[in-house]
């Protein structure tokens, strides 16, 4: 009997301390999104996603809010003040000073120093509030719309789901206006630096809520890259992201080009290139049936597509023919951009380098 009794007041006292500790350690709990980056040695070798140039600056974002520097052509990387530990994707960086970052729960980050400091302007936690409030506007000032309510109620089921709302890219044309593209559908413009933001689901030819995987300009028009052969282009006369009919219904990456001719790849290492705006695309022979996850054009004018495997494809002079080159040890490129100097400087998963190419 006194055993029972004994072995009763242990597993009591085992409940009580365990939801003690429970209790203990939600307490201590701080989002990622409210949790400055922590500093460290091995964050310039720990996974980065994406980069770009803030003058001769180059600036990388990756895991656990992660955002590295260097002003020596990637030889040695200082690590940034960044306010979240969210995962950061992409980088842009419109001028010297000014740049924003995004990624995992709907972060926006704003920096006005060339990337050494930064802060948040935007999160998951208040995107689907803001389309509620610029929709339900819409649906008072146009109540004959019936696609007002459905974009309302699209920001409710935001609302819902709290601050899980991937950003996958972001590009600015200048210091104050900018795209920022995401998960179904999500893309928000902004005309003022990011002070505020403006929902532009009703702004694309996407009914189906495909991901926006990538945003970009080629000198003379900006697309978007999406999933399921989802591609857009900015309409200018009609204020929107109009479809591009391509003849590849899988997934694309990223967009590449320079005035006149374009290059958008994806998925088993698809590549179509244009020279018409857009009109019509024809399929380029890679050679290669792994995704191509990052592209650049560089000092020479030459494009230079990197795969998921680490391998390089180069186009000289016109993208109509790309061949394989070797790079040195082939790693994972998720990010490329073109240092002050020329050289290119890639990030992946194992951190950042610089190439020694052709």
């Amino acid at each position: 009997m006194c055993s029972n009794k004994n072995n009763m007041l242990q597993l009591a006292f085992g409940v009580v301390l365990c939801l003690s500790q429970g209790f203990s350690q939600a307490s201590g709990y701080v989002d990622v999104l409210d949790l400055p980056a922590k500093a460290s040695p091995l964050a310039v070798t720990s996974p980065l996603s994406g980069m770009a140039r803030a003058g001769d600056r180059l600036v990388a974002v990756g895991q656990r809010g992660h955002i590295l520097y260097s002003d020596d052509v990637g030889k040695h990387w200082q690590q940034a003040a960044v306010p979240v530990s969210a995962d950061l994707n992409a980088v842009s960086f419109p001028s010297a000073t000014q740049g924003w970052a995004v990624g995992g729960d709907g972060v926006i980050l704003h920096s006005d120093d060339a990337g050494a400091t930064w802060r948040k302007q935007l999160d998951g936690r208040q995107i689907g509030a803001l389309l509620v409030e610029h929709y339900q506007a819409l649906v008072s000032a146009e109540p004959g719309n019936e696609q007002w309510p459905l974009l309302v109620a699209e920001g409710e089921r935001l609302v819902a789901q709290g601050a899980d709302k991937p950003l996958l890219d972001v590009w600015f044309a200048n210091d104050r206006l900018g795209y920022v593209v995401g998960v179904f559908n999500l893309i928000l413009r902004t005309e003022d630096g990011g002070q505020s933001w403006t929902p532009f689901q009703d702004r694309t030819d996407n009914p189906q809520g495909f991901h926006l995987n990538a945003i970009a300009s080629t000198g003379d028009a900006l697309y978007i890259a999406g999933e399921q052969g989802l591609l857009l282009k900015w309409d200018d006369a009609g204020q929107r992201f109009a479809a591009v009919q391509t003849p590849y219904q899988g997934s694309f990456f990223g967009v590449v080009g320079k005035p006149g001719e374009a290059l958008v790849y994806g998925l088993r290492g698809n590549v179509l290139r244009t020279t018409d705006g857009g009109l019509s695309w024809t399929p380029l022979d890679t050679g290669l049936h792994i995704s191509l996850t990052a592209g650049i054009v560089d000092a020479r004018g030459d494009y230079r597509l990197f795969t998921q495997g680490g391998q390089m494809l180069v186009s000289q002079g016109v993208g109509a023919h790309m061949r394989w080159t070797r790079h040195g040890e082939p790693v994972p490129v998720t990010g490329v951009t073109r240092a002050a100097n020329g050289a290119l400087v890639v990030v992946g998963s194992r951190g950042a380098r610089t190439l020694s190419v052709e």
